[in-house]
């Protein structure tokens, strides 16, 4: 009788990993999104290179849990179990994928933690751009034309969606060992906010917009309760006491508590991941100070939310 079940499980573990399907994530947003981390030391450093990711990795307080981003030569880890398409960039989930080719954003740890856990193949479609409000930019169809001349949607909503599109389209073009068994789209992964804090106006609606962005994704790749983790935009840290960034991150967390959202939407809290520019390569607040740690940590804080909403 026991070998008999073992025999059962043993064939329904096989037809289970047999029909795996790959598992998509979709982060978007403007600069944040797209992330300023620093990698490498800069020489010229009056800091000694704190807050870049090379740095991080040697520092006592965090070596231990930046470990998995590291080989045992020390060279950057190279993900086989998570692929990466950003634009003209693509392949195995390691540092690069910033703004720049020398910066990470949150997709860094966000796909290291979810490679982590998850089983199947995962692959992280994202799409970013610096400047970019969802006021008009990415202004979903359900919010109607209003500031846009051309009407409904938003330019980069359409270009967005068309790139998200084009991706799942050409999946073994871009990576040749996608084995073909279809793919799910799994999670929405969003980290914005900055342009939309610019105008009293915008921010009255952001918690309306950001909703509607959410409801018209969902309609769009046919996923009802597609999951969607929300990173606030808390540069600055606790110390932002402009009342138009406030209320933008308000906007945020209240679009995760909307009842029709139970389980399927949340928000992360962000300001505690601020570091002031003497701990990091650049003072550029906005930009969270080009700190390799901050966008570690939001990665890792969407990644968690992504995986209880998974459950």
């Amino acid at each position: 009788m026991c070998r008999l079940a073992l025999i059962a499980l043993g064939c329904l573990l096989f037809t289970s990993q047999a029909q795996a399907k790959l598992k998509v994530f979709i982060l978007a947003g403007q600069s944040n999104m797209q992330g300023a981390g620093a990698i490498k030391i800069n020489p010229k450093s009056k800091n000694g290179g704190k807050g870049t990711l090379e740095y991080l990795v040697k520092e006592e307080r965090l070596a231990k849990r930046l470990a998995h981003v590291v080989d045992a030569s020390g060279d950057w880890v190279v993900r086989d179990d998570v692929w990466i398409k950003y634009f003209d960039r693509k392949g195995g989930l390691t540092v690069g994928y910033g703004a720049k080719r020398d910066r990470i954003g949150p997709e860094f740890q966000f796909g290291h933690a979810l490679g982590q856990v998850l089983d199947e193949q995962v692959l992280l479609i994202k799409t970013a751009w610096g400047g970019r409000c969802l006021a008009t930019d990415f202004r979903p169809p359900r919010s109607g034309g209003r500031h846009l001349k051309s009407g409904s949607p938003g330019a980069y909503y359409t270009l967005m969606v068309d790139e998200i599109r084009s991706v799942l389209k050409n999946l073994k073009t871009h990576f040749p060992a996608y084995d073909g068994k279809g793919y799910e789209i799994a999670g929405f992964g969003w980290h914005q906010g900055w342009n939309d804090g610019l105008k009293k106006e915008w921010v009255a609606e952001y918690e309306e917009n950001l909703a509607n962005l959410i409801r018209d994704l969902r309609d769009e790749f046919s996923v009802p309760n597609m999951p969607a983790v929300i990173a606030v935009s808390g540069f600055g840290g606790r110390k932002q006491k402009i009342d138009r960034r406030l209320g933008i991150i308000a906007a945020q967390h209240n679009v995760a508590k909307l009842p029709e959202f139970a389980g399927t939407v949340a928000s992360v809290e962000t300001r505690d991941f601020f570091r002031p520019p003497e701990n990091s390569p650049s003072r550029q607040g906005y930009h969270w100070n080009s700190n390799a740690e901050t966008y570690f940590l939001i990665g890792d804080a969407m990644a968690r939310a992504m995986l209880k909403l998974l459950k």
